[in-house]
């Protein structure tokens, strides 16, 4: 019998604090948010957080089955997850995800703009104009495109948070990284500017600078096993996508409620500086 009255309080004390645990990160409930790129790595890890701390949340991606299997991965942990299909850089999609957003959630709090690509890998100065537009067509314009998109819905809310995702690589450009270096220089620029403008409508804008983050973008870096030894990261280790959800969770919540126009240097130690 007092053996299973203690298993009784073991499970109950488990409960409780699990219990403890939930109710202590639901910072976000009520809120919905918009993660764009968010089938995988950051975006994923970004998504998973803010669902963790109580928020609704749309994840998309250019793939559908990506879509479909991650909102099913999320869906199962009981996270309050949905999903469509956006290619950023094309109009129809960015009204088509924020449509979505309002006709499932009724409204929109949050947007977390994570889209980024770089096709190209070489010397600058050969960085070709196809090549040029199109990265900043999806790292810059869309980001901007899609934020005039979200703005007056998070403005009926009574405000809310915009987080950019950068790169310590806008502070410290890639050797052979030119174009897309400059792009998240550009997206420093934009927080700052974006802040300025929606601060009147109490919405808070600002930006992560992710450094060295194990992803399948950054496959080919992080699979150097000397490299954090070359990169001089005091926290002697690369980064995982989660590093990046708690931060985006943190700017996106009322623990932040002053802090605006700002960019958080997740980097394992590594200056950033502009």
């Amino acid at each position: 019998m007092f053996r299973n009255f203690a298993s009784f309080l073991n499970v109950s004390t488990l409960i409780a604090v699990k219990r403890l645990n939930m109710s202590s990160v639901q910072n976000l409930k009520g809120k919905t948010a918009i993660v764009t790129a968010s089938t995988e790595g950051i975006g994923f890890s970004i998504a998973k957080r803010l669902a963790q701390n109580g928020a609704s949340v749309i994840i998309s991606s250019r793939k559908e089955n990506n879509v479909k299997k991650a909102v099913e991965e999320l869906k199962k942990c009981g996270l309050d997850v949905e999903g469509t299909v956006c290619h950023v850089g094309k109009e129809e999609d960015r009204k088509r995800l924020v449509q979505f957003a309002l006709d499932k959630k009724g409204a929109i709090d949050i947007l977390v703009s994570n889209a980024g690509i770089n096709p190209y890998f070489g010397a600058f100065l050969d960085t070709p104009e196809e090549i040029w537009k199109k990265i900043f067509d999806v790292n810059v314009v869309a980001a901007f495109m899609i934020t005039k998109e979200v703005v007056p819905q998070i403005e009926k809310r009574g405000g809310g948070s915009i987080v950019y995702i950068s790169s310590i690589g806008g502070y410290q450009p890639f050797e052979l990284l030119g174009s897309y270096s400059v792009s998240k220089t550009a997206l420093l620029g934009l927080t700052k500017t974006m802040a300025m403008t929606c601060a009147p409508m109490n919405i808070r804008v600002n930006c992560i600078a992710p450094g060295l983050i194990k992803t399948k973008f950054s496959q080919a870096l992080t699979s150097n096993e000397h490299l954090v030894d070359e990169l001089r990261i005091p926290l002697r280790r690369v980064g995982e996508p989660d590093d990046i959800g708690g931060v985006a969770a943190f700017l996106c919540s009322d623990d932040a409620s002053y802090i605006t126009g700002e960019c958080v240097a997740v980097t394992g130690g590594i200056s950033a500086h502009l």
